[in-house]
């Protein structure tokens, strides 16, 4: 998966948008306001910024030398993916869909309704 088609499924997540709060080249890809994808545009080596659980990502970078800790972000919580065709696509597609979702749930109703996400599902007592 390059960058381009990275964009496009992230920016196909139901309430994406994506904005560049940084410069012209550091793209931050949303839901309800907060960051799930952060990625430089122009960068000559492509990579993504992707919030992940903080168990998994030790293990994720052990496993992979294309995924290491976020740069310039909570290294508990975010790893930087590059995207030098070194991981499986099915692999990328699970982190970014995690990350997403990660975000997602950590929204509150307000920010929910109006990313057009459905209210949270409670939990059974």
């Amino acid at each position: 998966m390059n960058r381009k088609e990275l964009i496009d499924y992230c920016l196909a997540k139901p309430g994406a948008k994506g904005d560049f709060p940084f410069d012209e080249s550091t793209l931050a890809i949303r839901v309800g306001g907060k960051i799930f994808a952060l990625l430089d545009v122009e960068d000559e080596a492509p990579s993504v910024n992707l919030k992940c659980d903080p168990e998994l990502a030790v293990d994720l970078r052990e496993a992979y030398e294309s995924i290491k800790p976020g740069y310039h972000m909570n290294k508990e919580h975010w790893n930087t993916v590059d995207l030098d065709g070194k991981l499986p696509v099915d692999l990328l597609v699970s982190l970014v869909d995690r990350s997403y979702e990660l975000v997602a749930l950590s929204l509150g109703p307000a920010a929910r309704a109006s990313a057009g996400l459905p209210p949270k599902q409670r939990r059974a007592p």
